[in-house]
């Protein structure tokens, strides 16, 4: 697969089939992620799949609390505002977000496989998110459909416990990604055009050029 088709097209699939991802596809997913750049090349990360059902079982009902507080508190605004003014595009396009991202909680047990990222002692990500996202890269070219979630923070400590994760050893809960072949279909995810969101040499100075649709396909 084209890089470039990769990084367009990885976008977040979270309606996905129970089938399960098979050992091989698991293995180039996971050595992919490792090759990323780690600070210092400490390679502070733990990966963790989950694909036990008891464990899906006790995760599930935990996933939908912090989903719950998701649109009770950071996502309050927005929530408000859709239903303000739902007919606006604004509002359209954040009730069709929430309706995935509701999918996901309601189906939570059902995805065949979770990659759960730890990193030790660092909090920023910027040790693991490259690895996260090679992983995420690993999965598209393979097929398979991920999203990348960290409303586990809410209840991360009890999310450690459930999965194992040894106490006062300085292992903190990244995100969790949930994985499966998509029941959608691949394609461009539609976005602010970059010199709306990108400057030169100081904050509000014009980029230098415009980027009015995607560059890939070319």
């Amino acid at each position: 697969m084209d890089v470039y088709e990769a990084l367009y097209t990885t976008r977040a699939m979270r309606r996905v089939r129970p089938d399960p991802i098979p050992a091989l596809v698991q293995q180039r997913i996971l050595d992919a992620a490792i090759r990323a750049p780690s600070g210092g090349n400490a390679q502070m990360w733990r990966f963790l799949l989950v694909d036990d059902p008891a464990v899906k079982a006790r995760l599930g009902p935990i996933y939908r609390a912090c989903m719950a507080q998701v649109w009770e508190t950071v996502y309050k605004p927005r929530v408000e505002a859709a239903e303000k003014d739902p007919t606006s595009a604004e509002s359209k396009a954040f009730r069709t977000m929430r309706r995935s991202a509701d999918w996901t909680a309601e189906n939570f047990e059902r995805y065949p496989l979770l990659l759960f990222a730890m990193s030790r002692f660092d909090t920023t990500g910027g040790s693991i998110f490259p690895a996260v996202w090679s992983a995420m890269l690993a999965a598209r070219a393979e097929g398979v459909g991920s999203a990348l979630t960290s409303v586990f923070l809410f209840r991360a400590a009890e999310v450690l416990e459930v999965l194992g994760v040894p106490a006062g050893e300085g292992w903190n809960f990244a995100c969790c990604v949930p994985m499966g072949y998509p029941l959608g279909r691949w394609g461009i995810a539609p976005r602010l055009p970059v010199h709306e969101v990108a400057h030169r040499n100081r904050w509000g100075a014009p980029l230098g050029f415009e980027v009015p649709k995607p560059l890939w396909p070319r």
